[in-house]
């Protein structure tokens, strides 16, 4: 029998969510004023997220803790089965066929929150000593962030796997490893990054370094950085928008719906968005450094710094900052697999932060919320 007790609000942060809504709301507006069918879609998407954020809040996630390995490895699986029975796009090999029903999924989505939630379950169960884990901790941890970050970069798929390996060590960073450790990484880094440019990255990858380097930016940057310019303090109306009306700027509905949102709102709605994103990073953070709990500490410093890593790319490349790489602004660009992974870490976190005195289940074993 379900019963819901009305305390459970003073636990829940509401203040992540009404920072969501107005990204939620903006680009819906953009994007229906350039495709209004990918507004409904998108619409259909955000209904589909809150669902999902509905079922895993309910999850009773910290007696359901024997189960996050087993979704590990299911998600490695998956993986796996893209190597031998993927569909192939564009040149990579990400998407798995869903028999019957003519869909396909991209595993390398799911990954994210699995791992992030394989990092706190392990850490929970081994906490870092005072002067951070020693080799053979960082090792084991290390094998975790490094087997999804291979399978996904060997697709290839090189901007997601990046955004594991970054946000897996960046957790590691700010729990707790031995600082001889990091040490001996970055020299590493240095020594074999001219190796792994010659032998390791595919020649669309290294054109898209050498554009990036290049004085003359790509088509793409340079479109962007003159619908950005042409913003000015307040924008545009949408038919004096004709970077994006008349199709000049490309993808402007996803990879570049910053530069799109820039020529509309200007300067000034722009650097309200950034605000948005930084007051939910700086949030996010400061639940993790004021919290002792490692299950919340770990999912919402991995939530701050996706976010983090997501917004700074995406917008650094729009101006020519950084190179273009298919990685969406968070919450914002269109598509439902991005956006539904970013609400379910938010239900995680939710989950985690509201039950974390109360059992879900009371002595009787009914179903309880607080």
């Amino acid at each position: 029998m379900w019963r819901f007790d009305k305390r459970i609000l003073a636990q829940f942060d509401f203040f992540s969510i009404i920072l969501i809504i107005p990204l939620v709301i903006t680009s819906n507006w953009l994007i229906g004023e350039v495709v209004p069918a990918l507004a409904q879609k998108q619409t259909a998407y955000v209904g589909v997220a809150l669902l999902a954020f509905l079922f895993v809040f309910i999850l009773p996630i910290r007696r359901m803790s024997w189960l996050i390995p087993l979704i590990y490895w299911i998600n490695i699986a998956l993986l796996l089965g893209v190597e031998f029975f993927g569909h192939a796009r564009l040149g990579a090999q990400r998407w798995i066929d869903i028999p019957f029903i003519n869909a396909t999924i991209q595993p390398s989505e799911f990954v994210k929150p699995a791992l992030i939630l394989m990092l706190a379950y392990l850490i929970n169960k081994n906490p870092p000593p005072y002067n951070g884990y020693g080799i053979k901790d960082f090792l084991i941890l290390s094998a975790y962030i490094l087997l999804p970050f291979i399978l996904i970069a060997k697709e290839p798929d090189l901007g997601t796997a990046l955004v594991l390996l970054l946000i897996g060590y960046g957790v590691l960073y700010f729990i707790g490893v031995y600082w001889k450790i990091w040490a001996a990484i970055f020299a590493a880094i240095l020594l074999l990054s001219p190796i792994a440019y010659k032998f390791l990255l595919h020649d669309y990858q290294k054109t898209r370094i050498i554009d990036f380097l290049s004085e003359k930016p790509s088509y793409h940057v340079q479109q962007s950085i003159i619908a950005i310019g042409s913003g000015g303090l307040t924008g545009k109306s949408k038919d004096e928008a004709t970077q994006t009306q008349m199709k000049f700027l490309p993808i402007a509905t996803s990879d570049f719906i910053f530069a799109f949102l820039v020529e509309r709102t200007g300067f000034l709605g722009g650097l309200a968005i950034i605000l948005i994103y930084v007051m939910l990073i700086l949030h996010l953070f400061s639940l993790s450094v004021f919290n002792k709990d490692y299950y919340i500490k770990v999912v919402t410093i991995s939530i701050s710094f996706m976010i983090f890593i997501y917004m700074g790319v995406n917008i650094s490349m729009t101006i020519g900052f950084a190179p273009v790489v298919g990685v969406p602004l968070p919450m914002f660009s269109y598509g439902g697999s991005s956006f539904i992974n970013f609400i379910i870490l938010f239900a995680i976190m939710q989950n985690l932060i509201t039950f974390r005195y109360k059992d879900m289940y009371d002595a009787r074993g009914t179903k309880s919320f607080l």
